[in-house]
């Protein structure tokens, strides 16, 4: 049931409307009416200003063993950033040989990363799954290859194999505690006594808005990651458009908490960005949404009240199920929190009216949810839905700097992107880059777009999948992937992770599903160390999956939506295999790649797979 109410006021802008111009070739170009305004050339300036002007306000914490908050003050910061700058220097670190970080989200990190940007050293993020949850390294030891790091920082000795299979011995390591084994180490305090020179002053004086300010490599599905050359132009010209599209940033100094992945734009440009620019203060969350790891983080946030909460769908869908029971949650989430924000994937409609529910009880209204679309070459935001009518699936107008282009692509729209945000290429890899830009240097994207009503442009637009996803069945009907994979993710809820779409050139649409195994379990009253085959072969989430299909078969209006069957899979998406990235959303051609034979066994095996759930005739 949708709750209306009032939304708690949140100050907004420069992506509340937009110019249209529509092209002779069947293009449109959208522009924000809002010209960006200035920002500095380098992020440290943001670090500078800070240090100077609330040199004792905390800029990053996080919890330590014992449980207190270890806090590092805008000061604090730019002098261990200095200290790091100038041993990066004497180590001969470069373009050529960039930093690598392997650890996760730290204040160790964090310092690396601000002193490597201001001896205008560019850093490299590396998910820490590609360490210590892959088997084989292989993603490690791409990223490494294709960037040659001249050191490499790991948090402890836990990263002890990743760095033996794809360190060179050579290359020196880093550590913030823990030995090595044959290799030689330094610790991260040892690099906080070095004394700033000469050389640093000159380095940093040399850092301008086309310095390179790191490499982030995308998840990768089918093929390697690539290597996307973020600039500090690109960082800052982003943070100005944030905060033209969430003029709230600048009324108050922001307050985060955050566990998103530092190797992911969402996380380490758009958060980490928000917190340096506008004077913030980020509490590191070492959550995660997980059914283990939501725990931290609502620990987390009864402590500590927001002004503005990000999150992936998967997040706030854990932590609006945890507000049904929990008062003290409640109260501290929205006490001061300005709005909501979500990311990464789509946020199901059932969520988002759960989330309004809580609010309307807790402070009387709804709390404004802002979603938009962007990516790791855009760093990231690119769009924003911010009005208070915004839904699931909208991703609004331009935010002011960004030009957006519509391209008919077959029976889809593209939507291609072009602004002082964009990223330069691909690192070391040209052709990548050639074909990444269209003629007029718009980014290609692969997202699909429509128009919420196309009799009212001003109303923004909808994501529509992406274009590569979408197929045609064997009779030559289209399948819509995005708005079918929305589907069952909200009427399998709870028990339903994501799904895959099945059905290219054959008859009829199908679905591997991942379910939650958590949720399955409690619909069993089975225990946790119950197999996840025993789980799923149990009569009541058979027939939770079996009543789930049914009503969407129900609902399907042709062949291009009646879903027939699906595959309840047993088997958990797979990081080596690229299915599923930090933020927990699944790659749909990885998944579909590496599990071509459970797709064939989907239609050929039929009911005589025990995994395999079909749709009941109709009535």
């Amino acid at each position: 049931m949708t709750v209306r109410a009032a939304v708690r006021h949140a100050s907004v802008g420069g992506c509340l409307e937009a110019s249209i111009e529509t092209r002779a070739d069947g293009a449109t170009v959208l522009r924000s009416t809002e010209p960006l305004g200035p920002y500095p050339p380098r992020l440290t300036d943001h670090l500078e200003r800070w240090a100077r002007e609330v040199p004792d306000r905390t800029f990053v914490a996080r919890r330590e063993a014992g449980g207190a908050w270890q806090r590092i003050t805008y000061a604090q910061m730019l002098e261990r950033a200095m200290a790091v700058g100038q041993v990066l220097l004497d180590r001969g670190l470069s373009v050529e040989r960039p930093l690598a970080i392997l650890s996760e989200n730290s204040l160790e990190h964090l310092t690396l990363a601000m002193g490597a940007l201001w001896a205008g050293v560019p850093y490299v993020p590396v998910s820490p799954a590609y360490s210590l949850v892959s088997k084989d390294h292989a993603k490690l030891k791409h990223i490494l290859g294709t960037v040659t790091p001249g050191l490499v920082f790991a948090s402890d000795a836990s990263y002890a194999k990743a760095i033996e299979a794809a360190v060179p011995a050579d290359t020196p390591v880093v550590l913030t505690r823990g030995e090595l084994p044959e290799r030689r180490v330094s610790t991260f305090a040892s690099l906080l006594e070095a004394k700033p020179g000469a050389a640093l002053h000159a380095a940093h004086a040399a850092v301008g808005a086309d310095t390179i300010a790191k490499f982030l490599f995308t998840s990768g599905s089918t093929k390697e990651p690539k290597g996307v050359i973020n600039t500090h132009r690109m960082w800052c010209a982003n943070q100005q458009m944030l905060r033209q599209c969430m003029r709230f940033l600048a009324e108050e100094p922001p307050v985060l908490v955050d566990w998103l992945p530092w190797n992911h734009t969402f996380g380490g440009n758009h958060n980490v960005g928000i917190t340096l620019a506008n004077g913030g203060t980020l509490y590191i969350d070492d959550g995660k949404p997980t059914p283990g790891g939501i725990a931290e983080t609502l620990r987390n946030l009864r402590e500590i009240s927001p002004t503005v909460y990000f999150n992936v769908p998967k997040g706030f869908e854990e932590i609006a199920r945890a507000m049904d029971t929990d008062e003290q949650l409640r109260r501290r989430l929205f006490a001061r929190c300005r709005a909501f924000m979500f990311a990464g994937a789509g946020l199901s409609q059932a969520v988002w009216e759960q989330l309004d529910a809580h609010g309307v009880a807790t402070i009387g209204e709804r709390l404004r949810i802002i979603t938009g679309l962007g990516m790791t070459e855009t760093a990231p935001s690119c769009t924003f839905a911010v009005g208070p009518d915004t839904s699931s699936g909208h991703i609004g107008l331009p935010v002011p700097g960004v030009e957006v282009k519509l391209v008919p692509e077959g029976d889809k729209t593209e939507i291609r992107f072009r602004g002082p945000n964009v990223m330069p290429g691909y690192w070391r890899a040209p052709q990548q880059t050639r074909e990444a830009f269209d003629e007029e240097g718009f980014y290609r994207t692969g997202d699909a777009v429509c128009w919420v009503d196309p009799k009212d442009p001003q109303r923004g637009l909808l994501f529509d999948g992406r274009t590569a996803e979408d197929f045609k069945l064997s009779t030559g009907t289209f399948v819509s992937v995005g708005p079918l994979r929305a589907r069952i993710i909200e009427a399998g809820d709870p028990c339903v992770q994501d799904a895959v779409i099945t059905g290219i050139n054959r008859d009829s649409i199908g679905a591997l599903v991942f379910p939650r195994l958590d949720a399955c379990r409690r619909l069993a009253g089975c225990a946790d160390s119950v197999p996840a085959p025993q789980v799923l072969h149990h009569p009541s989430v058979r027939a939770f999956f079996q009543d789930m299909l049914d009503r969407l078969a129900a609902q399907s209006t042709g062949s291009a939506s009646r879903l027939e069957r699906i595959h309840v899979l047993a088997e958990p998406p797979s990081i080596d295999h690229g299915e599923l990235t930090d933020k927990n959303s699944i790659n749909q051609r990885a998944v579909l790649k590496h599990r071509a034979s459970l797709v064939d066994a989907l239609y050929e095996g039929g009911s005589a797979d025990p995994f395999v759930i079909e749709a009941r005739a109709r009535k």
